[in-house]
């Protein structure tokens, strides 16, 4: 039975969206959820600002000593929950190891690379409104280069996670990312070591109900795409996100 909380979370099908879904069926804990539809802006609505007044998603509100509180950014969202309701170290170490600081370095590691590095070659690739090949290939290289960081940590690992003996929200973090490569403009199965974990994580229960929060994740679908195919879905997209860029633009 899963355990009882506060938590509610704001989020859609997206790779930093899931990380957290994913988190929290890991845990087994009980959450509430809200699908935020970006072509509708409800992420720039005054009601979710006060949640997250970056206007992105995922967010997150919970109850902490009596008082709601609300975390945005999905990497301290990560490390909220484990701190709070991962006490007995199922998907984290303790605080002070060795492996709970060589988690938290991967933890920012996606974050700050291969995070925006994917998301821009996605744009550039998929949605910008004139290919802009220069761009392309400076995100493509960039990805590329980190899925080979972990390509040679996979290789080298032992348990088969990026850190230690077992699955932490270093793996969670970094695998919606990965999952989805193919669809950006880099495919993992270039990469035997990393290919093998996405499948791994395949296996998890956690991952497999988590990762379709709040709608279906596209993993199998994206497996028999051709470029064409996701040009064509991307084309579907095109005109909201432009018109998003250029309404920030305007202000």
């Amino acid at each position: 039975m899963a355990t009882p909380t506060d938590i509610h979370l704001y989020t859609a099908q997206t790779p930093n969206g899931i990380k957290i879904s994913i988190l929290l069926e890991e845990l087994n804990l009980q959450y509430k959820v809200t699908t935020i539809e970006f072509s509708k802006n409800t992420q720039k609505e005054p009601w979710f600002l006060e949640i997250n007044p970056n206007g992105r998603i995922p967010a997150m509100t919970d109850t902490l000593n009596g008082k709601q509180i609300r975390i945005f950014e999905s990497g301290a969202m990560m490390q909220y929950i484990v701190d709070q309701y991962d006490k007995d170290h199922k998907v984290s170490y303790p605080f002070g190891t060795p492996e709970y600081y060589e988690t938290n370095s991967w933890l920012m590691w996606q974050m700050g690379g291969l995070g925006p590095m994917q998301g821009q070659l996605n744009h550039f690739n998929r949605y910008a409104p004139e290919k802009i090949q220069y761009g392309i290939d400076r995100y493509k290289g960039e990805v590329r280069r980190l899925y080979r960081t972990l390509e040679s940590t996979l290789k080298t690992s032992t348990s088969g996670y990026l850190v230690g003996d077992r699955c932490t929200i270093a793996d969670i973090s970094a695998w919606g990312w990965v999952a989805v490569g193919k669809s950006s403009g880099v495919d993992p199965k270039e990469f035997p070591a990393l290919e093998e974990w996405v499948q791994r994580m395949l296996k998890r229960p956690g991952v497999e109900k988590g990762r379709h929060v709040p709608s279906k994740h596209g993993y199998e679908g994206i497996q028999s795409m051709t470029e064409e195919d996701f040009n064509a879905k991307a084309a579907a997209n095109r005109a909201w996100i432009l018109e998003g860029q250029k309404a920030e633009l305007a202000k």
